[in-house]
């Protein structure tokens, strides 16, 4: 019988390990090990709570059993209940039989909606770290047996792997699409975003932005402050399109909005909120300079304006090369510089 019951852990070892080198998608290799778990522990409800280190909560990342979907979106702060306080305390809690434990007895008693007869509940670490927890309640097997829970800390492990490995490949994929300076994403994911968008067939509005006078102030006050500049310019310009919409660094001091789903009119306006968001702020004070800033947007829209990825490229950056010959302006295809009256008066002031 023992002989049979590790040979049936060797072959749930090797299925898990296949898992992990075989897939890079998270929620299937933690699936893979939490039905294995499941298999060979029957227990009545099992789910995995990862640990949400900004709020330093668990959240359900797999519930199976009853009630079930209502544990979608619930958060546990960590210290409470049986998951909490494993996650906190790093130590793994094993009682097969709740009645006989003070503490955990009067736990379920205080919580008979639960209804919790045996519990098993253990830390997914990664050296220091505990990155989550497994929780099996009202198993069917003998979960003191030293062998059991050796068996239930090597799934712990791979889940621990899977978790890491998962978000090694999510940070290289960020560096990848990532502006070094501005944190914005780069023109190789614009493209991709773009052939995406194009794909799909449905009208978006695409901005360029060119800073006005940007080299007067990275020649003045040299390139570490043109750098931080940029990195504040892209601040802004990701916090005024929202989080609906996409920011990018296109190269230099050029930055690129997309617009899922706005017609030329909705473009517009929302150029319109980034134009005057820009003119109003104020930069570097960190640094002591406090300085303004204005830039030059050109706005087209697809289909109409190009219906390639190419010909809205094309399209957009024209505008806006249409909009420096004043500065300070917007130009939008088939309309012109929006702006052309204001920015003459401003440019008669600055002669002055």
């Amino acid at each position: 019988m023992i002989e049979s019951r590790q040979m049936d852990h060797l072959r749930v070892f090797h299925d898990v390990a296949r898992a992990l080198t075989s897939s890079l998608e998270l929620e299937e290799i933690l699936g893979a090990i939490m039905d294995k778990m499941a298999q060979f522990f029957g227990p009545e409800r099992w789910s995995l709570l990862m640990v949400d280190d900004a709020t330093s909560e668990l959240y359900y990342a797999i519930a199976v059993g009853e009630n079930s979907s209502t544990l979608k979106g619930l958060r546990v702060p960590l210290g409470e209940g049986v998951a909490g306080w494993v996650a906190a305390s790093g130590n793994p809690l094993v009682i097969p039989d709740v009645s006989l434990d003070a503490q955990w007895s009067a736990f379920s008693r205080k919580h008979p909606d639960l209804n919790i007869h045996s519990i098993a509940c253990v830390p997914v670490r990664s050296g220091n770290k505990t990155l989550g927890v497994i929780q099996l309640l009202n198993s069917k097997l003998d979960l003191m047996s030293e062998y059991s829970i050796s068996f239930l800390r090597i799934l712990c492990d791979y889940a621990a792997i899977a978790i890491q490995n998962a978000r090694s490949m999510t940070l290289i994929q960020e560096l990848t699409i990532t502006d070094d300076v501005t944190g914005l994403f780069n023109a190789r994911h614009l493209y991709s975003m773009l052939d995406e968008e194009v794909r799909r067939g449905k009208v978006f509005s695409l901005m360029f932005m060119d800073l006005d006078r940007f080299k007067s102030i990275n020649d003045t006050h040299g390139h570490l402050i043109g750098s931080r500049l940029l990195s504040e310019a892209g601040g802004l310009l990701k916090r005024s399109v929202g989080p609906a919409n996409s920011a990018f660094r296109y190269g230099g001091d050029e930055f690129v909005a997309l617009f899922p789903g706005m017609t030329k009119s909705g473009g517009i306006a929302a150029t319109m909120k980034v134009y005057e968001d820009l003119r109003m702020a104020r930069f570097l004070e960190g640094a002591g300079l406090s300085l303004s800033l204005s830039g030059s947007f050109g706005l087209a829209t697809y289909p109409e304006d190009g219906n390639t990825v190419p010909t809205i490229l094309r399209s957009a950056d024209t505008m806006m090369y249409e909009a420096k010959t004043t500065r300070d302006n917007v130009a939008v295809v088939g309309k012109g510089l929006l702006l052309e009256r204001v920015a003459l008066t401003g440019a008669a002031k600055n002669t002055r």
